[in-house]
């Protein structure tokens, strides 16, 4: 638990020893967790589980209670186990974590869920997206663009079924870009789409036109200055200064590969991208170097990984980091509110410092102020 949230705790918990508690002992803060115990996803919600237990040992408090349900990563079986547990008398729940399993939960009016997707369009009114989705990464992104007083910036978005988050994103977050770009992820097709994009044969033709016009010239410095030409790949800049490429993966190491290709260099422009989760793999692909992307505050997550695997023996995955804040979040919110009152707290304005970093919290939604990192020479470095 991070020292700033220890403080807290300890005002917070030894003023409500000076007042009439807000709950009493039979009136429990009761929250669901919908995550899947069973299928091909049963590994993820059992480590989610195993977070939110480490959570209530550290919070060291009998006033929340959690009470798991199977999703089995599917929508039908999530709307029933939200039900058994609405039965219950429970009107907040932890999960679903997978946004397919979104889609019915609206016939539960009174139930507030908070999801672990990131997506954050077309959620039923009842659902508030907790993870880290494309406003949070573009907010961040665009606070490293202003501080370096980069204005020409385009935007490569992949055409699968996130583009419309990631326009989202832009728009929400009032990044200034050039122009935006939505490309095939096909890889002869991707090369042929950055080639148009930096005007690749363009500037390879001149190139050529150069040098015959050195061979051509009566220049007497005219072979070493071929010489030196013949060492390019083309002559002309690009009309940006830095390229976000909202990808991953794979995907993401062919868009690079194909910038490289196109004589494009991280070196002369900014190369950013998004939150990658400390894909150790960048390190190592140092034709790529430097390269930019906003993610979670790293030291805490490696606090977290390391506490995590000392309790259960085993390394944890990033959904178990944010379901340990969030059940932090809640005891946060529930000492400021009464159990009756609790999903007003999501509408008013609040912010919680957690493992992943600061929560903001307003009108049903949750955005999350992040760290920007570059990775260059085989290594990670914190940029803010």
């Amino acid at each position: 638990m991070n020292k700033i949230f220890i403080i807290l705790f300890l005002v917070i918990n030894n003023f409500f020893l000076l007042i009439t508690p807000a709950f009493s002992e039979d009136n429990k803060i009761r929250i669901g967790l919908l995550v899947p115990l069973t299928g091909e996803d049963a590994e993820i919600g059992k480590q989610i589980i195993k977070a939110t237990r480490l959570a209530l040992s550290d919070i060291s408090s009998n006033k929340i209670e959690i009470l798991p349900k199977d999703t089995n990563s599917d929508p039908n079986k999530t709307l029933r186990s939200a039900i058994e547990l609405r039965q219950q008398g429970i009107n907040l729940i932890i999960g679903p974590v997978f946004y397919k399993n979104l889609i019915y939960l609206d016939e539960i009016k009174d139930v507030i869920f908070l999801s672990l997707t990131n997506k954050t369009l077309d959620l039923p009114k009842n659902v508030i997206s907790t993870g880290i989705n494309s406003i949070s990464q573009l907010n961040t992104i665009n606070k490293f663009l202003r501080e370096n007083k980069i204005n020409k910036t385009i935007l490569l978005i992949p055409n699968l079924n996130y583009d419309q988050e990631i326009e989202n994103g832009i728009k929400k977050s009032k990044i200034k870009n050039f122009k935006q770009y939505f490309y095939d992820t096909e890889p002869t097709k991707l090369t042929k789409q950055i080639e148009e994009i930096t005007n690749y044969e363009i500037r390879k033709q001149n190139l050529f036109d150069e040098i015959t016009r050195l061979e051509n010239s009566d220049d007497p410095n005219k072979k070493a200055k071929i010489k030196n030409l013949e060492k390019k790949y083309t002559i002309g800049n690009v009309n940006f200064d830095a390229v976000i490429i909202s990808d991953f993966d794979e995907s993401l190491k062919s868009v690079i590969t194909s910038l490289l290709y196109t004589d494009i260099s991280p070196k002369e422009k900014y190369f950013i991208t998004l939150n990658q989760w400390f894909d150790e793999s960048l390190l190592t692909d140092t034709a790529s170097h430097p390269i930019y992307y906003p993610s979670i505050n790293k030291k805490n997550f490696k606090q977290f990984e390391k506490k995590f695997a000392a309790e259960f023996n085993e390394n944890p995955n990033h959904l178990s980091l944010l379901s340990y804040d969030l059940v932090g979040l809640i005891y946060y919110l529930s000492l400021k509110n009464t159990l009756s009152d609790l999903d007003k707290a999501f509408k008013s304005k609040n912010s919680f410092k957690g493992k992943i970093g600061i929560f903001d919290i307003e009108n049903n939604k949750i955005n999350h102020r992040l760290n920007f990192y570059r990775v260059e020479d085989g290594l990670l470095k914190e940029i803010f």
